[in-house]
């Protein structure tokens, strides 16, 4: 299978090429204890930076960052935010049987479940966990997808 990470944009007379790829997701944090507690002992994540207002963590191939509310408001030049909305970040595991225990590990350090471990009519095992701050996460296996050594997972059918 052959995969083009990029795509050709045209603006003013000139061709730009776009990866295809992200690379910060940030959510917005209430507390930035909490949430650390949350990253650092429910999935055992490290930060790479951190300060009063902000954490990143180095992923595989991106960067995840949880910002204090107000701050993040301020950095985007967008005022009133309310929370989450309607998506969910998602978190591959290599197992169905590392589904639950995971999901147990997150709720111990302060998440909430949402939805418990189940079977979906389109295949797998998830199950969903709020984090403190309520961004959802899915914890899920899917046995047409590969997750090499790095955590990328690759889509496959």
């Amino acid at each position: 299978m052959t995969f083009n990470a990029s795509a050709s944009v045209e603006a003013n007379n000139e061709v730009l090429i776009v990866q295809q790829q992200i690379s910060v997701v940030t959510i917005g944090i209430r507390e930035r204890a909490r949430s650390r507690r949350f990253y650092t002992e429910g999935f055992g994540w490290t930060p790479v930076f951190e300060n009063d207002e902000i954490i990143f963590y180095q992923m595989n191939g991106l960067m995840l960052g949880t910002f204090l509310f107000p701050a993040l408001e301020a950095d985007m030049n967008r005022q009133g935010s309310v929370g989450p909305a309607a998506f969910s970040l998602g978190h591959n595991v290599p197992d169905k049987d590392d589904v639950e225990p995971l999901i147990e590990r997150l709720l111990s350090a302060g998440g909430t479940i949402l939805r418990p471990a189940d079977a979906p009519t389109h295949g797998g095992f998830r199950g969903y966990v709020a984090d403190p701050d309520d961004h959802a996460w899915e914890i899920a296996w899917n046995p047409a997808w590969t997750i090499d050594g790095q955590g990328h997972v690759t889509f496959g059918l």
